[in-house]
């Protein structure tokens, strides 16, 4: 087991305010979005958040897809500050709440500062157990390269060894995806990104296609994957054989073979590896036993995230992602409590 550090987990991503409610189907037809999905808010999602807040029991939690992913591998680790997590904020009550949600949960957070745009938020529906996102950037979206290229954040950049980012951030900030990418290729570190939403390969495949040669393990869900097989033209829906296309894409660094890990739901767990499936089982929850998928495959990568910096097999990495998740789908958003006891 790898000894543990400060700063050895590097991430760039959208740092936002979940505003969790329970709706129902109306609620979700009203603003034209679907159960289980993540959008990007429009115009007419703009009146949801006060909506939620006014009409709903409304809880605020602390989100964005990476911050959430390294919340829970500091809850796993239970050391802080191993992981240093890069986004923009806004300078206002919201991104208060967000930073010491995230400092309390051990994240060492390096925020930019946008003073007029206000802390991004993301509504969080849930119908039944269900989730579904509607994400309203704002100052996550005025993220800029200046910020990675500080003298501060580049010492942060040399100390990790393991960064990762999600794919929401594509449509953000793709010269800085591309600036950690090449750092890691360069110093032959492990370079990692989520497929995060169908949306992603769908409308943002340009920015896609340029991070993709550097991506050494990459992680989606099942209609993810299907997203970008039909992007890409692959002509199947088979998923394990879509990994392994995904897996022989072209890639830059040659010593590293790319991964491929794709979850769904209760179904098995897909490790892409060396041209081979290994399919990892999820015990299945009983119906009663899951509030809300929010945060599952946050909480999936958090888990693996934890083992992959302790130099754990990614047999090892992937049981750690699957109990992580089982936990976070008992309990509303991405929270925790107590001593994790994850036995491998």
């Amino acid at each position: 087991m790898a000894k543990l550090r400060d700063g050895l987990l590097l991430g760039c991503g959208n740092p936002l305010l979940d505003i969790s409610a329970t709706v129902d189907e109306t609620f979700l037809a009203k603003y034209d979005m679907l159960p289980n999905n993540a959008i990007l808010a429009e115009e007419k999602h703009m009146p949801i958040y006060k909506e939620l807040i006014d009409n709903f029991k409304a809880d605020f939690i602390a989100g964005g897809s990476v911050q959430n992913s390294f919340r829970v591998a500091q809850w796993i680790l239970q050391r802080p500050k191993v992981s240093v997590f890069f986004g923009c904020v806004g300078r206002d009550q919201y991104s208060e709440i967000l930073s010491q949600k995230a400092i309390t949960d051990g994240v060492d957070v390096q925020y930019q500062f946008c003073p007029d745009t206000p802390t991004g938020t993301c509504a969080v529906l849930i119908t039944n157990t269900q989730r579904s996102l509607c994400a309203n950037l704002a100052a996550a979206n005025k993220f800029t390269i200046d910020h990675l290229k500080s003298s501060a954040s580049e010492s942060l950049l040399q100390n990790a060894e393991y960064f990762y980012i999600s794919g929401f951030f594509l449509t953000v900030s793709v010269e800085s995806i591309l600036t950690v990418a090449k750092h890691a290729l360069s110093r032959n570190r492990p370079f990692m990104m989520n497929l995060s939403a169908p949306f992603i390969p769908q409308f943002f495949s340009d920015n896609l296609a340029q991070a993709l040669p550097y991506i050494d393990i990459l992680f989606g869900n099942e209609t993810e994957a299907l997203a970008f097989a039909e992007q890409q033209k692959m002509g199947t829906e088979d998923l394990k054989q879509i990994g392994l296309n995904i897996s022989n894409l072209p890639k830059l660094n040659a010593a590293r073979r790319r991964v491929v890990i794709i979850t769904q739901g209760s179904d098995p767990v897909l490790l892409i590896q060396d041209d081979k499936v290994t399919e990892f089982p999820v015990e299945k929850l009983e119906r009663e036993q899951i509030v809300d998928t929010n945060g599952a495959g946050d909480a999936f990568v958090g888990g693996f995230l934890a083992q992959l910096v302790q130099e754990e097999s990614y047999e090892t990495c992937i049981k750690c992602g699957i109990w992580t998740a089982r936990q976070i789908i008992q309990r509303s958003g991405c929270t925790f409590e107590g001593v994790p006891d994850f036995k491998a």
